[in-house]
């Protein structure tokens, strides 16, 4: 008996055949988002999908070949934000823990938190106040930070526990801290990080001398020496307050500190500024022309009553700049999408311009901008093919981003950190519904609660009010 097989059924089969040896096997796609790239040409798919393999994104479209991919997860966005994850450029992670004490306190660093830290700084506390930063900064839509404090191996632990990416300094400092006697003894701490994280995917060890004011001219120079044999990075606070301006100035015949750094030979492409908001038009191009990242913290800086830094003009200019917030005791906050709406609004009032720093460049400075201030945008940044798949979903149906007609603006005029939704890192999802997936939040915040019980207790006996 001869089987007939009807031609339209005969057609379907060869279709299907046809289609299933062109599907991409992926792990993850994410589906039915409203995707912003921050690529170069600032691409935008609003029903768009990303296509996630490992620990990378293999494809960026927009989702008319949605059919081309066989996943083992498919994630529908529903039309909510897709974007790269956030990247806070500076922080001191682990000082959540001391978070609101003595906030109005004038000359805070030197007359209040550099004893604070020397009475209460541990391992134990470096551990629980990391472990409660990166809870913070994931739930807010941060997947990759830069930090600088001490017992950067703790702070270390703490990110590759919870899946998180990081480029991690070990403060240098002149005088005796909780890990180090003096700035050798920093070095030499930092020399052994470096040496135990140098090959982790997504750990980037790094030296971090406090401030030029507080490290000598020699110590300076070792440490840019040692950052361009090691190809590590360094990150230090410059031109961040007078006293800072004051100290250099005599120290170097006048010079300001960002001329005082490229003097010594210490303004390099390792190098990641923070603050810079004493900063004239000679330091801007000497920046420029030596390729350094700069964080941006707006909060900390206002806060601080330290000025408006020329973050606009620099950025305008070209130079590697990035968001940060700062440590918790100085912009009480850790996520990057708090800072938007603030960093929008000051600086149209210092530039007495409305139009003046729009959302797009919030957004950018946030993301592609803040990869570029760390020497990064090669893996991450913006959402594009061979990229590491660092990606965060924004929640737009919530009351306060409905309705949405402009993406930017609603990110930065609009949301909170609460609206991020879920956050991916190296393809690894570690939030989901605002869950995070891979620690106990509810253990990580009881455990902090319990090191405040001591720390009120110190400041009380030492005689220090609890603000």
């Amino acid at each position: 008996m001869k089987l007939t097989i009807p031609l339209c059924t005969a057609a379907s089969i060869i279709a299907l055949a046809s289609h299933a040896a062109v599907q991409t096997p992926v792990d993850t796609l994410i589906t039915n988002g409203h995707i912003l790239t921050m690529d170069a040409q600032k691409a935008e798919f609003p029903h768009g999908l990303v296509a996630i393999k490992d620990d990378r994104i293999i494809a960026v479209t927009d989702g008319s070949d949605v059919a081309s991919y066989t996943a083992k997860r498919t994630l529908d966005a529903k039309g909510d934000i897709v974007m790269p994850g956030l990247i806070n450029t500076h922080t001191h992670v682990s000082m959540s823990v001391f978070r609101s004490l003595a906030d109005d306190v004038p000359d805070r660093l030197h007359r209040y938190i550099f004893p604070l830290e020397g009475k209460l700084v541990s391992r134990d506390m470096v551990r629980i106040g990391a472990n409660l930063g990166n809870v913070e900064m994931l739930k807010g839509g941060v997947t990759t930070y830069a930090d600088m404090y001490y017992f950067e191996d703790e702070v270390a632990k703490t990110v590759d526990t919870i899946g998180m990416r990081a480029v991690l300094g070990e403060t240098v400092i002149k005088f005796p801290v909780a890990d180090a006697k003096n700035a050798q003894e920093g070095i030499n701490y930092a020399l052994n990080f470096i040496e135990q994280y140098k090959d982790h995917p997504r750990i980037t060890p790094a030296f971090a001398p406090h401030a030029p004011y507080t490290n000598t001219t020699e110590t300076l120079k070792q440490l840019s020496k040692l950052s361009q044999e090691l190809d590590v990075p360094v990150m230090i606070h410059l031109a961040e307050s007078h006293r800072e301006s004051e100290k250099i100035a005599e120290r170097s015949g006048g010079l300001s500190p960002v001329a005082y750094m490229n003097e010594i030979g210490a303004l390099n492409d390792k190098l990641i500024a923070a603050h810079v908001i004493n900063a004239d038009d000679a330091d801007i191009a000497l920046l420029k022309a030596n390729d350094v990242g700069i964080a941006h913290n707006m909060s900390a800086n206002i806060k601080s009553a330290k000025g408006v830094s020329p973050a606009l003009k620099m950025f305008d200019e070209g130079l590697r700049i990035g968001l940060g917030t700062d440590g918790p005791m100085s912009g009480n906050t850790l996520s990057t999408l708090d800072e938007f709406n603030q960093v929008a609004k000051v600086h149209k009032l210092a530039n007495k311009d409305r139009a003046a720093m729009p959302p797009i460049k919030v957004v950018e400075m946030a993301t592609i901008g803040a990869a570029r201030a760390l020497h990064m945008e090669e893996q991450i940044g913006s959402l594009e093919v061979g990229k590491q798949a660092d990606i965060i979903i924004i929640d737009t149906k919530a009351p306060n981003m409905v309705p949405i007609y402009n993406p930017y603006s609603a990110l930065v005029y609009s949301a909170y950190s609460s609206n991020v939704k879920h956050s991916f890192v190296a393809g690894r999802q570690l939030m989901q519904d605002r869950k995070i997936l891979t620690v106990d939040e509810s253990k990580i915040i009881e455990e902090a609660q319990g090191f405040a019980k001591i720390v009120r207790k110190t400041v009380i006996e030492s005689g220090e009010k609890v603000q």
